[in-house]
């Protein structure tokens, strides 16, 4: 099962790399590259954080091919559909949730606490996004004030560990997560649902610069 979520996991993050590397004009090797570090970025590091070798997307040798034949066609367009453009944050939404779910899964597997197990859920789920977004030149979402990202894998990944210990079967507790990290997700996006940003007195910023 998680397998399968794994996969779709994979091609939701290089069609939202796709459409971010387009955003950008690159050519085919930059629309190539970037959904390449989009759909294997987070887990790849969270691998290396529990010391799983071979890499996933080693172990599992299609998924690269799979990112190279959503690349290719894409990257031929003259010109994106503007309707294309909307796919950009459900693409994002939906790898959260499957990349983060699947990432606390194979952490609980390494023999993690529930802790650890939600923030490489975390990384899982955020940090493709994130080096996507510094190879685009941008100050990745995750740190900056943005509509909630990482807040909503976290709680995410703490429905799983909950609906789990209340022995719901996985075919069951699994959707459910995904579920919900998505749509919390698009709702932050919708509604600008933000965290509380602290002001310092420009004193404080004066003296730091």
């Amino acid at each position: 099962m998680y397998q399968v979520v794994e996969f779709i996991a994979v091609i939701a993050g290089a069609v939202y790399g796709v459409l971010l590397a387009r955003r950008h004009q690159m050519d085919f090797i930059g629309v190539f590259s970037v959904a390449f570090i989009c759909a294997f970025g987070g887990g790849t590091l969270r691998d290396l954080c529990l010391d799983r070798h071979p890499l996933f997307w080693i172990r599992e040798s299609h998924y690269p091919v799979v990112v190279l034949c959503i690349a290719l066609p894409v990257s031929l367009l003259p010109r994106i559909p503007g309707w294309f453009e909307k796919v950009v944050d459900v693409a994002d939404a939906l790898g959260l949730g499957l990349f983060s779910v699947v990432g606390a899964k194979f952490a609980m597997e390494a023999g993690t606490s529930l802790f650890i197990a939600s923030l490489l859920g975390v990384v899982t789920g955020t940090f493709g996004g994130v080096i996507g977004d510094i190879v685009c030149n941008k100050v990745p979402s995750l740190f900056r004030t943005a509509p909630m990202y990482a807040t909503c894998s976290f709680t995410g990944c703490w429905l799983l560990f909950v609906l789990q210990w209340r022995s719901i079967p996985d075919q069951f507790a699994v959707p459910a997560a995904i579920a919900f990290i998505v749509v919390f997700r698009l709702l932050a996006i919708r509604y600008k649902w933000r965290l509380p940003q602290l002001d310092y007195p420009e004193a404080i910023l004066s003296e730091e610069d």
